[in-house]
């Protein structure tokens, strides 16, 4: 039995990047012999286990075989005959196809070092065509990078697109994918490569590409609704992709308010209850970064002054039920009257 450190960790040790997970993959062993030294099973579709002491994933070599549409449609072979090139070559790029032994020595079947030092993203074999995932992957990939794809791999990928096996991808995927692209520091490379390929009208076909002017940050919510001013239809994209609440939310609110339209102490104040700035204000303030205008540092102040306004101040005087909030509105926009002028 032979252990290898595989994929993004070697790829990432050759970059003199940090890799935040370490993946294993053991040749020449079968699911016994890691059982009774005490690995934990935790693969479903193929035999992965946890390592009794560092929790780390370790993989048993296996090839597969296409059966199916889709990146499910796979059957998986695991035994002590697959050797560490077959299970390197199943690997998408071949930047992600090396492989290290426990002295440091480099497996590298398909030249990633090489790809990896001219900053190309190759894919390892023909087989890279029956996973539509791996357009998405390899986008992201450019993203995070800043690498070129190779011709021939942009051909496969635009191959995946003319035979519809870009349309199997799964909403869980595409979204999965899709936010850790807008965590990569060269996000409009991921939209540039789907556009090149094809497959940008037929995994987004909301987003006009046209209309991308993306500006990037740590938050990605943030980034998200920032995207979201070049998409036609925010709810059907969010919709198909069972896009989390607190993206959704926040593009729409993004796409729905226009802060250069506020004049008056109650559109402001009436916007602000619209944006549930006093309930939720950081999401407040990740609207008045998303919204990126000026006329939304007259949105913050004014939220600053009104503000100050309590609830409870409202409650002792005896106001009761509705006449609560249209109490607090009252007030908040008479103190906001005459500070407007010094915004």
């Amino acid at each position: 039995m032979k252990i290898y450190k595989v994929g993004g960790a070697v790829r990432d040790k050759y970059l003199s990047i940090s890799s935040k997970d370490t993946d294993w993959v053991v040749v020449g062993a079968t699911v016994d012999e890691l059982l009774s030294q005490g690995y934990t099973p935790v693969g479903r579709d193929f035999p992965v286990f946890l390592h009794p002491n560092t929790h780390e994933e370790y993989a048993l070599a296996r090839t597969e075989r296409k059966i199916g549409k889709g990146y499910t449609g796979f059957t998986v072979y695991a035994a002590p005959d697959v050797s560490l090139e077959d299970d390197l070559c199943r690997r998408d790029l071949t930047i992600n196809a090396m492989a290290e032994d426990s002295e440091g020595k480099l497996t590298d079947p398909f030249n990633g070092l090489a790809d990896l030092r001219a900053g190309i993203l190759r894919h390892v074999s023909p087989a890279f065509v029956e996973d539509p995932v791996r357009i998405l992957r390899v986008a992201r990939f450019a993203a995070r990078f800043n690498f070129r794809v190779a011709d021939e791999t942009l051909a496969l990928m635009q191959q995946m697109v003319k035979n519809s096996e870009v349309d199997s991808l799964v909403p869980e995927r595409v979204w999965q994918e899709m936010v850790r692209a807008l965590a990569e520091p060269q996000l409009q490379l991921f939209f540039d490569v789907l556009q090149t390929c094809g497959a940008l009208a037929r995994i987004f076909p909301e987003i006009d590409y046209n209309s991308l002017h993306l500006q990037q940050y740590n938050d990605t919510q943030i980034t998200f609704a920032v995207l979201c001013k070049a998409v036609t239809s925010i709810e059907q994209l969010c919709k198909r992709y069972k896009v989390p609440s607190q993206y959704r939310d926040l593009a729409i609110l993004v796409a729905r308010h226009d802060c250069t339209k506020l004049f008056t102490a109650t559109s402001i104040v009436e916007t602000l209850q619209k944006l549930d700035a006093f309930r939720r204000p950081q999401r407040f303030e990740q609207f008045l970064i998303a919204a990126e205008t000026e006329a939304c540092d007259t949105l913050r102040n004014a939220f600053k002054i009104v503000s100050k306004i309590e609830v409870a101040a409202v409650l002792a005087h005896g106001f009761q039920g509705a006449a609560i909030s249209k109490e607090l509105q009252r007030r908040r926009i008479e103190t906001l009257q005459p500070n407007l002028t010094g915004f």
